[in-house]
């Protein structure tokens, strides 16, 4: 299956400033960042600047001017674009994440403060086409998730789960196999559900199957629901294979028409999908369709709240290109929305954004071990940047505790 990279183009933020300044703005502002950082930059001429020593992070400048012009026009999308076109790369013997982890350690001080009062120039509103409608969502998602199946198949574990695994914290992670945290993380939140034999479960999200699967194998009934075709596809399959096809339904379905009733509501990793706009109906959706005395869990990557209020009208790298209407969430965010608008209220969290540091590690070496596979597909060397640049970059942001994510339980309050 062949897929579109999406165009690269630079437009100006600031008006006149690739004709004003070339870069030259831009230039300061990083030479002035990295001289307090761990990190070093190389130009073509082999000169570097930072605060790194011997053995630290070492980012080579292949075109420095075009890289500049890029972070002076879209800040926010400048870096992962210029990676994209080869302006920049790691320099060899650095790893792309380690090279990122820096920068996301600082991520709410890179920019100076003086310049933070240009944030309204800077930050731009994310499209209206990607928002969250019936109508968007199912564009947002097949975007994304509609790639290939075969692409995902390539890095993934045999689970198929594309969300954090749980590894065991009292063992080595080299002795561990992904699969097998990938097992405990299903296994985790099927718990935190109270998902047992004979319970009606509703899963919002359905990824590949595995989760169905998992709790079908419990005695449970499943209906669970996608908006990738490509993803029931292949969950059907995986479903009839395990044998399971008489206990779950997978229904290509918005998580706003589902109705009915579900002792137990399991969402892994969707609610990033669902959007700002939504939450309260995501949440309203959940509380009207659990049964008396039923329970909630999500696994939800997550962000500090001040962060959160920081970034939340703003279109960056991720939106434009992995995830279209995505946002992150806050667990203040979600613990404000549920118990404002809804009968639901957060009774534990468990979160484990280090496990998703090394999940994503190991994501990122298996498609690059596996690229001579992947690219028959029909992907290109501009999608394989893209890909790399996301992993590593989502890596660092858990790396350094930027990003977490966790499994939610939550619970109607007269059940609590």
């Amino acid at each position: 299956m062949t897929t579109d990279v999406p165009r690269i183009e630079l437009t100006p933020t600031f008006g006149l400033s690739k004709v004003l300044t070339r870069g030259a703005v831009a230039r300061r502002i990083v030479h002035a960042t990295v001289a307090g950082m761990d990190v070093r930059l190389r130009y073509p001429d082999g000169t570097e600047v930072g605060g790194g020593g011997p053995g630290s992070p070492v980012l080579e400048l292949v075109r420095p001017g075009a890289m500049f012009r890029r972070l002076e026009a879209h800040p926010k999308i400048g870096l992962g674009e210029g990676y994209m076109a080869g302006d920049w790369r790691a320099a060899p013997g650095t790893d792309l994440a380690q090279a990122l982890m820096p920068f996301a350690a600082r991520m709410g001080r890179l920019v100076p403060k003086p310049l933070l009062s240009l944030r309204g120039v800077v930050d731009r509103a994310m499209p209206s086409a990607q928002r969250n409608t019936l109508e968007g969502s199912r564009s947002n998602i097949s975007a994304h998730y509609d790639l290939s199946n075969e692409l995902f198949a390539a890095f993934l574990d045999p689970s198929m789960s594309y969300s954090s695994a749980i590894f065991d914290a009292g063992r080595p992670l080299a002795e561990q196999d992904l699969h097998e945290a990938q097992v405990r993380k299903v296994e985790a939140i099927l718990d935190a559900a109270s998902v047992g034999r004979d319970s009606r479960v509703l899963e919002i999200g359905t990824g590949w199957g595995e989760l169905a699967i998992r709790a079908a194998r419990r005695g449970a009934t499943v209906v669970s629901v996608t908006l990738s075709a490509e993803q029931r596809a292949l969950a059907m399959e995986r479903i009839a294979a395990a044998g399971f096809a008489d206990r779950v339904e997978v229904r290509l379905q918005d998580y706003r028409e589902v109705e009915g009733q579900f002792d137990s509501v399991v969402s892994v990793e969707m609610i990033e999908a669902v959007g700002e706009e939504y939450w309260e109906t995501y949440f309203r959706k959940i509380d009207e369709v659990l049964a008396p005395g039923g329970a909630v869990a999500i696994q939800a990557i997550l962000m500090e709240h001040h962060r959160l209020m920081a970034t939340k009208g703003s279109f960056g790298w991720i939106q434009k290109y992995i995830f279209p209407g995505g946002l992150i969430p806050s667990m203040q965010a979600i613990r404000e929305v549920t118990r404002d608008r809804t009968d639901l209220r957060v009774e534990r969290v468990h979160g484990f954004g280090t496990d998703y540091a090394e999940t994503l590690r190991r994501w990122r070496e298996t498609f690059d071990a596996q690229w001579s596979e992947i690219r028959p597909l029909g992907f290109d060397e501009t999608f394989k940047r893209m890909w790399d640049f996301y992993l590593a970059y989502c890596e660092a942001g858990f790396a350094t505790h930027y990003l977490d994510v966790a499994q939610i339980r939550l619970a109607r309050k007269e059940n609590r």
